[in-house]
């Protein structure tokens, strides 16, 4: 940050009833400022009217009596706020009190604001509800119970995953920081994480939007009067490819047969059969390159300008996969077959609560659901007034996540029980794909047996390409946020330039999943690079801020912002429950490692230790930064341990006097 210069202007002597009305709004009412707010005695600069009673107004429009931001009040002392501490207020002081009025002057930007409050919580939203509310969900729910996983999943979206994400979004709005320089405000010695985060977000960067571009090929497949998937006479089928509906009275199926759709995907989208493994991926597909391409363009002229254009983009995007979900929800109610699989999905089997895998899948998939530890909340918090409701934010939003997973379950289980009543199988046995795969195979290979298949199949694409653009968009603004706040005097002009090199950085690091093999990488970076890291990112997260902040002082911070206090259970998930959550799920992961297979590729033994490498090259940068920290600090070791762990003020702040008497 720069530093700020605050100068003396004048004394003003308060004599017994007199009081301290408004002390100006600004250049213009309403309008956001990030400096010269009112705090501990200080007063905004501007024109001062004096108005017996009136409220101190702050930027946001909020009438109270703290300041708008820990940089302007509290911070400027060196301490943490205190609940209270704001400036004077309506009463008059006693006689012969001296009020100080100061003007802060600063060259520093002010910071911007979304324009909208819907802006915000569509981007949360956005961001939280993504692809794997429409694939994970549903999977790991009939697989680990059908609706008896609900109850270990509910509790632990209410002890680990919302205080959580309440967490972040407190921290965000209150430091207004990403979430590299939030670090010298609560913990120095951890700003490490910040850095780990950025290159997890760059990881997911690399094959999460991948991803899109097969949905993308999928959609611009989708305009021509017979979809390709629904055909066994194209170049890239093979004698096995049966179209098996149960209209087909001339086809037998056997273990050796596949379907067309699943051919499609694997021949034609993937062409994973030119690639024996991930030790030979093979060429680029042009076809892919050029699909990843124009979606890296719509995100990037979605993000250049900031929260200001993101936010109305997410109008669309936000918006559009739930309409799409209604109507897949609606026709696919009406299939014949659809109560199959809508209770398959939710006969619950009771038995299942007594495996330990059903308690780490409920934690493992709302954590990753949520999305706690990317950044993004953060991020996001940040460019909130600084009064705003961010409790009620969490609760909201991560109810919509919860229920939307829940919806999803719906619109997929209607479709492959009709899948499994025109195929007359099992349920279980037409859902036997997890994953990507439960996308573009069987759903596809559903919506091609639809009247007005065309139609449906434009749509769900179109659907799944704006629930991954979300949270591109907040992934990337997680990065973006954090580098321009720690390197303001770099970045904060080149903003756009900075942009378009991340967006070509993460264009060219997703080129080896667009090879013949790109799909075994997308899966290694799905399994080892994000998981285990942001995990362990997150508990050392917990950790700072329940432990060496303090909960006190981080419920001092609410208290400023919110005007109350997080309740008992809201300290007692952060201190106690929330790492032992966190906990959980690592020791879950290394006592179980999963077997990580793509069609019939199994992974050899030699993928493990690189995924394990690509996990660790993230989170190496938490010890990494704290031997450098205590190296490069001043004093003796006990000083700079202790130094470490002190929260620094958020600018260096001088207090000129001019003209006092």
């Amino acid at each position: 940050m720069e530093t700020t210069d605050v100068m003396l202007t004048s004394m003003l002597t308060m004599d017994k009833g007199e009081t301290l009305g408004e002390m100006g709004r600004g250049e213009e009412e309403g309008t956001p400022r990030e400096n010269g707010r009112l705090a501990d005695g200080v007063a905004e600069r501007g024109p001062k009217s004096l108005t017996p009673g009136s409220g101190q107004q702050v930027s946001n429009g909020f009438a109270t009596s703290t300041p708008q931001s820990p940089r302007e009040g509290a911070c400027a002392t060196g301490g943490a706020p205190e609940p209270g501490a704001g400036a004077a207020g309506p009463s008059a002081p006693p006689a012969g009190l001296r009020t100080l009025v100061v003007q802060q002057i600063s060259s520093e930007r002010p910071r911007e604001t979304w324009s909208k409050k819907m802006d915000f919580l569509l981007s949360v939203i956005g961001y939280a509800v993504d692809l794997g509310n429409v694939w994970r969900f549903p999977y790991i729910c009939y697989q680990n119970g059908g609706g008896a996983f609900l109850l270990p999943y509910l509790l632990m979206a209410v002890f680990g995953g919302v205080p959580l994400f309440y967490m972040e979004l407190a921290l965000g709005q209150f430091h207004r920081s990403g979430c590299i320089s939030i670090w010298k405000h609560i913990c120095p010695i951890f700003k490490g994480i910040g850095f780990a985060i950025c290159i997890i977000a760059l990881y997911i960067a690399f094959y999460y939007n991948t991803i899109m571009a097969w949905a993308l090929y999928y959609l611009l497949s989708s305009f021509r009067p017979t979809l390709p998937w629904t055909t066994c006479t194209n170049s890239w089928n093979t004698v096995n490819c049966n179209r098996y509906m149960s209209t087909d009275h001339n086809v037998s199926w056997s273990n050796s047969s596949t379907s067309p759709a699943e051919e499609f995907y694997t021949r034609q989208v993937l062409q994973v059969h030119l690639s024996p493994g991930l030790h030979q991926l093979g060429s680029v597909s042009w076809q892919l390159a050029l699909c990843l391409l124009f979606i890296f363009i719509i995100v990037y002229f979605s993000i250049w300008k900031g929260v200001k254009t993101s936010g109305k983009v997410v109008w669309v995007t936000a918006t559009f996969p739930y309409l799409v979900l209604l109507v897949l929800l609606v026709r696919g109610a009406t299939l014949p077959g659809a109560w199959r699989g809508v209770v398959f999905y939710l006969k619950p089997d009771w038995q299942k609560l007594l495996s330990t895998t059903v308690w780490i899948d409920a934690a493992a998939q709302i954590f990753f659901s949520l999305g706690p530890g990317f950044g993004v909340l953060l991020a996001f918090a940040s460019y909130n007034p600084f009064h705003n409701n961010c409790y009620k934010d969490a609760l909201i939003t991560s109810s919509v996540n919860c229920l939307t997973s829940f919806l999803s379950g719906f619109v997929i289980f209607t479709v492959l029980g009709y899948m499994a009543e025109m195929r007359q199988q099992d349920v279980d046995t037409v859902a036997k794909d997890a994953g990507p795969s439960l996308l573009f195979i069987i759903y596809a290979e559903a919506i091609a047996n639809m009247p007005a298949a065309t139609f449906f199949s434009i749509i769900f694409f179109l659907m799944i390409i704006m629930l991954g653009l979300d949270s591109t968009f907040a992934g990337l603004e997680g990065v973006i946020t954090a580098m321009l706040d720690e390197f303001p005097h770099v970045l904060a002009k080149r903003r756009e330039c900075f942009v378009l090199g991340l967006v070509c950085v993460c264009f060219l690091g997703a080129l080896s999943t667009l090879t013949y093999g790109g799909a075994f990488v997308v899966k290694l970076f799905e399994e080892y690079a994000t998981g285990p890291a942001v995990i362990t990112v997150v508990l050392l997260e917990v950790i700072a801020v329940s432990w060496f902040y303090g909960t006190n002082r981080f419920c001092n911070d609410i208290h400023l912002m919110l005007g109350f206090y997080p309740g008992f259970f809201w300290r007692i998930c952060w201190v106690a429950i929330c790492p032992c959550f966190l906990l959980f799920i690592i020791i879950s992961f290394l006592a179980f490692p999963p077997e990580v297979r793509l069609f019939d590729y199994h992974f050899p033994p030699w993928t493990t230790v690189l995924g394990y490498c690509i996990g660790v090259s993230s989170f190496i940068c938490v010890p990494v930064y704290m031997v450098y920290y205590l190296l490069s600090a001043k004093g003796t070791f006990k000083q700079r341990l202790l130094k470490s762990i002190t929260p620094e003020p958020s600018s260096n702040q001088h207090l000129v006097v001019t003209n006092a008497v």
